[in-house]
């Protein structure tokens, strides 16, 4: 009966790391699987348990460390990061309820919203506060961010 239920861990615990983007339940399926051994060489329940608790934890310490190191999960900066804290000129009012405005930043015009969700308008100098998809997020410049 033992093996059933390890057997089902293991299935169950493949199953949901397949659907899973990262490596979130192999280190539990590799304790099922030890545990679905001992039961089939006879061990007793608590030994079972003992085991599957015991490879669920040394796989989770031991390997969680060297598949982080290389799985791609790091944020790749683009050259677009470079007018976060810029300052920008307002070259289109900027309207958030009207969904326009237009800034400059180093020679490129980008499209721009309000992170206060106030009006800012044409001319006004702007501090680069994030980018939102292809927006830039902005408020008026003060000098004291200098």
């Amino acid at each position: 009966m033992d093996q059933y239920i390890w057997l089902g861990l293991l299935i169950f615990f493949g199953v949901l790391e397949a659907v899973t983007v990262g490596l979130t339940s192999i280190w539990f399926a590799l304790g099922a699987l030890v545990a679905l051994l001992a039961a089939s060489f006879g061990a007793s329940g608590w030994l079972q348990v003992l085991a599957f608790i015991l490879v669920s934890a040394l796989a989770l310490a031991g390997l969680r460390p060297l598949t982080k190191k290389y799985l791609n999960t790091k944020k790749v900066p683009t050259n677009a990061d470079r007018v976060l804290g810029k300052i920008g000129v307002v070259m289109e009012k900027v309207d958030n309820m009207a969904g326009a405005g237009l800034v400059s930043v180093g020679g490129k015009l980008w499209t721009a919203r309000s992170g206060m969700d106030a009006v800012i308008e044409k001319d006004t100098q702007v501090d680069i506060l994030c980018i939102e998809g292809v927006k830039l997020i902005v408020s008026p410049h003060s000098e004291s961010s200098d």
